[in-house]
């Protein structure tokens, strides 16, 4: 990692930090197939989470977001035993290959060992060099289901207003069917969604 790289903790106080980290999401954002979901405000989290960003030149150029349980089922899929989330994971185009996220997941690990945090998951799209990515770093891939966006008349397909003259024009569904190959014919953005998981209690290298 470039060594003036620096991660530490996401800072409420200061005013920027904000906009700082939400210009390094949305441009990180751009090239994967999450291009078009803009945040405009950072979640504040309803349970404990670890909000690190990593800082070059006085900007972040990466962050991850974590949010973990204090009770089994309050954030993770499906898990018998303490769990947490990787809400975002993003590093700028520019300050990738260098380590910035691993290193932005090994620190909040060290966070969630501390916890007592035994399941780590990851929700993500088709993005080839994402799931590489999360394989890499010993994430098993558990489960998907897919991604519908319709636009103008493939939406007659899912739903239709029931309000006088008014049309739906775009439309963001969920397919948990098994016969995704249709799906995928059927309307021209689909995106397979999976789910990734990390056992901690196994303490591997990053």
């Amino acid at each position: 990692m470039n060594n003036f790289v620096k991660i530490r903790k996401y800072n409420y106080e200061r005013k920027e930090e904000e906009l700082s980290w939400l210009r390094c999401r949305v441009l990180s954002f751009l090239d994967s197939a999450y291009f078009d979901d803009v945040k405009r405000k950072k979640e504040v989290y309803n349970n404990p989470a670890v909000e690190l960003v990593a800082e070059c030149d006085d900007k972040i150029v990466g962050l991850i977001d974590i949010e973990f349980e204090k009770n089994i089922g309050d954030v993770a899929y499906k898990s018998t035993e303490l769990g947490a989330v990787i809400w975002h994971l993003a590093v700028l185009p520019e300050y990738r290959n260098q380590g910035i996220a691993s290193n932005l997941l090994k620190s909040a690990i060290e966070v969630l060992h501390k916890n007592n945090i035994k399941i780590l998951q990851a929700w993500t799209r088709d993005d080839k060099w994402v799931l590489q990515w999360y394989q890499s770093h010993n994430f098993n891939r558990k489960e998907s289901y897919l991604h519908v966006f319709a636009e103008d008349e493939e939406c007659d397909e899912i739903s239709k207003s029931k309000i006088p003259k008014l049309y739906v024009c775009t439309t963001f569904a969920h397919y948990v069917g098994e016969d995704d190959e249709k799906i995928k014919k059927q309307f021209k953005r689909v995106h397979q969604c999976n789910l990734f998981e990390r056992n901690l209690s196994q303490k591997k290298e990053i």
